[in-house]
């Protein structure tokens, strides 16, 4: 069976060459006689595949030298928790909230102290993103927390907000590694791998050194703690590592392809070509405001449900499969990721314009 065209906002497509590379591996890791999913994280040769995996995102990203890289469990969602335990010393946290994962981090560190809201754009469905240059930043928030990229919605942080000095932390699961990211601006820049950058199962977090300490939140459980994996090289424990080890071929696969730069100039050149065709179509339409649109998560609808219905089955059948929309809008959406090809994108088009044809 040839492959189909995957749109999955994630668990998501993956390089093709490095589904091979994986392939013509799995059964012997280079001349070590096992797959990399049977040998111990404490092996000589496991320890060079985490290294150089880190090694690689560090040169992709241009990381400081006074970040960890954190490989961990528990994926995104588990950060909620872990962030307000490490950085909550005065026991305030300010959110702005920009779609389902914010309001979640938000609604986890109330948990813990004074979560507040300083900016939402819950008021329009989450179509735009708030005007962040003059936020009413608490003067003892211990930090300001955004996600960059809403996965559901589509919307995308352009300008960073204005913090006020306050420490910036970012959930960046759906752009991590589709443009270049300066790290020196955030605290903490963390994101689940299993829509662009691997398999479902890890979370990296990029932590800076200073937030890394034993003056956490009381009752923090061990394994809570970025000072127990920052002090372990992300091995204190068994760490995912099948998820290391293909997440560091996909930087391998970044770099061939010219790095970050490099990507993004790709994602926006494939992102114009759907939203070119949106913003000129009479029955499909994007949801999201102009200047606030995702390069890598493209919501949309036709404005009638039982033909969205229709077009999702009629474009699974054809092999672009996954576009239905999140259960909590609706419509369709289109995850156009690093490892999805031009053509992919140029392809559905041409399918959404026959269907719009054949549906008039």
């Amino acid at each position: 069976m040839s492959r189909v065209y995957n749109f999955s906002a994630g668990p998501a497509v993956l390089p093709e060459e490095v589904l091979k590379e994986i392939q013509e591996e799995i059964f012997d890791y280079n001349g070590s006689g096992q797959s990399v999913m049977e040998m111990s994280h404490r092996s000589k040769v496991f320890d060079d595949i985490i290294k150089e995996a880190e090694a690689d995102l560090r040169d992709l990203m241009h990381i400081p030298d006074n970040y960890k890289v954190l490989f961990l469990q528990g994926g995104a969602s588990l950060q909620f928790a872990m962030i307000p335990m490490n950085l909550m010393k005065n026991k305030v946290a300010d959110y702005i909230v920009t779609g389902q994962w914010a309001k979640k981090a938000y609604q986890e560190a109330a948990k813990y102290g004074k979560a507040v809201k300083i900016a939402s754009s819950e008021d329009k469905t989450f179509s735009y993103i708030p005007d962040c240059s003059d936020l009413p930043i608490d003067d003892d928030a211990d930090y300001v927390y955004i996600c960059m990229n809403n996965t559901i919605y589509g919307t995308v942080y352009k300008e960073l907000p204005n913090t006020k000095g306050k420490d910036l932390v970012a959930d960046v699961s759906s752009c991590f590694l589709s443009e270049p990211l300066d790290v020196s601006k955030f605290a903490i820049v963390y994101g689940g791998v299993q829509k662009n950058v691997g398999p479902a199962g890890m979370v990296i977090a990029i932590v800076r050194e200073d937030l890394i300490t034993d003056d956490v939140l009381e009752g923090t459980p061990t394994m809570m703690k970025y000072k127990t994996h920052a002090d372990a090289d992300s091995l204190y424990n068994t760490p995912n590592c099948w998820c290391i080890y293909v997440c560091g071929k996909v930087f391998k696969w970044l770099k061939k392809m010219g790095g970050l730069e490099a990507m993004k100039e790709h994602n926006e050149k494939k992102a114009a070509i759907l939203y070119d065709f949106l913003d000129s179509s009479e029955m499909f339409k994007g949801t999201v405001e102009k200047k606030d649109r995702s390069l890598m998560n493209v919501p949309f609808v036709t404005g009638d449900k039982d033909l969205d219905a229709k077009f999702v089955k009629e474009a699974t059948e054809a092999g672009f499969v996954n576009l239905k929309g999140h259960r909590t809008v609706g419509g369709m959406r289109a995850s156009i990721y690093n490892a999805m090809p031009i053509e992919g994108v140029e392809k559905l088009v041409a399918f959404m314009k026959k269907f719009e044809e054949e549906n008039k």
